[in-house]
């Protein structure tokens, strides 16, 4: 019955034909492995239509949910982070194949006649993977691929003549926005692959009308038919290896190494980690050389591009001859030695770059913290992923403290962004130094660390304001000449061993103070603290009590302004109220009053900025395993 069947289906198809046509033709030499890469080529592209519909039907092509779609797809999908993985995993592969590919048809002089057409549109099909690269790095809408693809946009717009128009066009309108997403999403999902669809079909086919061009053409002349392998089973069982074997490293890489998702794309937020896609980096680090500078993007990526690639579509002319095809040869090895060159040196610089690899750190940080806030307990609100970030403390808080206060306090050494920040040497002026601080570092503001230094390290503990311009024009602010110091001068006798346990529990007292939840403390040391706050009757020697000069101490804290100008209120110190009133106008008679050099931000910070910045400091955010740029996330 299956024979009847077949003969009937093959007498209205002629399906045998059809087969015998695709599977037995003769391969000169016999099967070889190094012609595997034509055919691992049509194989990862079938791979990324596949995994494309399945991403497809949960995607969202719109500014308002494409990031949360691919979070879904990554994070809640069913084997969605291996699909994703291996989408995208397979287009690095595709370029990594098809300049294997491009190399070998060189190589071989498989692009001189009569293959000469098909070697063009291989150049075609070449443009069009990468036009997919491109247009897919935009779809997650993350900042990485925000920014970069603005980069690419701009080099559209640099091209003569038509160059604002395309850039438009591309863009959907003058602005980067919903139509660029949903204009990418088209070309990537439709125009592209339809394109490659027809060109690949018209590659294959003028491929198997000249077939397999030999390595050794006259030997092959020579041969008989009988000495000349199949493409059915002999090529296609190596061509089977070959495939299995991509797969499988792409399947290693989706499983184990996910595709990255930065944090949803915010345009009031700048990213200076931005790179494209290594395949790109060559043309990158290119653009980024001083003579090419000079002669202005449209020059470097533009012209020169278009001049080698129109030096590589003239090789089948140049190849007529011998030395044609030598200078062919040398070309393009010349090219892909210094393609490697430049994307090494990019890699290099931006290993090196200190600067870079902080922006780097926050990009992961933030890449992090987003998914934390996604599955947290408000999960993504109907405003978007990038208002969880936005009104994220643990986020916010850095950026605010960057902008605003790193100019004088540093955080743990840095600008609370992990950037180190630097000076002009006063001696040489083309040498930069690590910029010092002019008032105390805030890395470790409301620990044990930071009550401990006040207590009994106060005169180091703001010595950086010594750094500072005003410094010794003024009386009465000198950490030296402090009241303070001289009470912490009595050190010997607070860190002595009668008075250890007084000490430590005067420290978990004044952490109490900050009303923190995320610092655990021990509820009896903290009332011997108060105690010993209050009163002062140290174990051992010390009498003096911290209400002899902050006679506020132990009552909540109120926002007046009042005081006498000599001693700062302390009451809550370090609270989230305390640090609102204190940042706002640290210069009222209830905090430093005449002696004061920090600028009031009352005005400078709106009171969301303010509200930020101080839940950073107190910790009230949630909660993190994120490093916070050298301590854990939460203190």
């Amino acid at each position: 019955m299956i024979r009847a069947f077949t003969d009937w289906l093959d007498d209205r198809v002629g399906y045998r034909e059809i087969i015998s046509e695709a599977l037995f033709e003769r391969i000169p030499g016999g099967a070889r492995w190094r012609y595997v890469w034509g055919s691992t080529l049509v194989f990862v592209f079938m791979l990324q239509v596949i995994t494309g519909f399945c991403l497809w039907s949960a995607y969202s092509p719109s500014v308002q949910h494409a990031w949360e779609s691919v979070y879904y797809i990554q994070n809640m999908m069913f084997l969605g982070n291996v699909i994703r993985g291996v989408h995208h995993y397979a287009a690095q592969f595709m370029v990594v194949l098809l300049g294997i590919h491009f190399m070998q048809v060189v190589i071989d002089g498989a692009y001189r006649a009569p293959r000469e057409v098909n070697f063009w549109i291989g150049l075609i099909l070449l443009q069009i993977v990468m036009g997919l690269a491109l247009t897919g790095y935009l779809l997650p809408w993350d900042q990485k691929g925000y920014y970069a693809t603005q980069v690419a946009t701009r080099i559209m717009g640099a091209a003569p003549v038509v160059g604002p128009q395309v850039q438009e066009l591309v863009q959907g309108g003058p602005t980067y926005g919903h139509h660029t997403l949903t204009r990418f999403f088209a070309l990537h999902a439709g125009v592209l692959p339809s394109l490659l669809v027809v060109f690949l079909a018209v590659h294959i086919y003028v491929f198997r009308r000249h077939g397999i061009k030999p390595a050794d053409e006259v030997a092959a002349a020579d041969e008989l038919p009988e000495d000349n392998g199949l493409f059915w089973p002999d090529q296609i069982l190596k061509d089977g290896v070959a495939c299995l074997g991509v797969l499988g490293f792409i399947l290693y890489l989706a499983v184990f190494h996910e595709a990255e998702l930065a944090a949803p794309a915010d345009p009031s937020e700048a990213y200076s980690a931005a790179r494209p896609e290594w395949y790109f980096l060559s043309l990158f680090r290119f653009l980024k050389f001083e003579v090419i500078d000079h002669f202005g993007l449209a020059f470097g990526a533009i012209y020169v591009p278009g001049a080698v690639l129109g030096l590589i579509a003239l090789m089948p002319i140049i190849g007529w001859s011998k030395t044609g095809h030598k200078f062919n040869v040398a070309f393009v090895w010349m090219l892909a030695t210094g393609v490697a060159a430049l994307t090494g040196l990019a890699l290099f610089e931006d290993a090196t770059n200190v600067d870079h690899q902080a922006a780097i750190a926050e990009a992961e940080r933030d890449s992090h913290r987003i998914k934390e806030l996604a599955s947290g307990p408000t999960r993504i609100p109907v405003t978007g992923a990038v208002t969880l970030l936005r009104e994220d403390p643990f986020t916010q808080g850095p950026r605010i403290f960057a902008k605003h206060c790193s100019s004088c306090h540093h955080y743990n050494g840095h600008n609370g962004r992990g950037k180190i920040l630097k000076e002009q040497d006063p001696e040489d002026k083309k040498k930069m130094l690590a910029a010092k601080p002019t008032a105390p570092d805030l890395g470790n503001l409301g620990s044990r660390e930071w009550m401990r230094a006040i207590l009994v390290d106060f005169e180091n503990h703001f010595s950086p304001v010594k750094n500072a311009r005003w410094f010794g024009e003024e009386e009465g602010i000198d950490p030296a000449d402090s009241e303070m110091t001289d009470w912490s001068g009595e050190r010997d006798a607070l860190v002595s061993k009668e008075n250890a346990a007084d000490l430590q529990a005067m420290i978990e007292y004044l952490v109490s103070l900050s009303g923190r939840t995320d610092i655990e403390l021990d509820a009896a040391m903290i009332a011997r603290g108060e105690d010993l706050a209050l009163n002062g009757e140290w174990t051992d020697s010390v009498t003096t009590s911290c209400t002899d000069c902050h006679d506020t101490l132990g009552e909540e804290f109120e926002a007046t302004g009042d005081g006498n100008g000599s001693y700062p209120d302390i009451a809550g110190y370090l609270s989230s109220e305390w640090l609102k009133a204190f940042i706002a106008d640290p210069g009222t008679e209830q905090f430093y009053g005449d002696r004061n050099h920090m600028p009031a931000y009352a005005e400078k910070l709106t009171e969301e900025e303010l509200d930020l910045l101080v839940r950073w400091f107190t910790g009230d955010y949630l909660k993190t395993e994120i490093l916070d740029y050298g301590q854990s996330g939460n203190h």
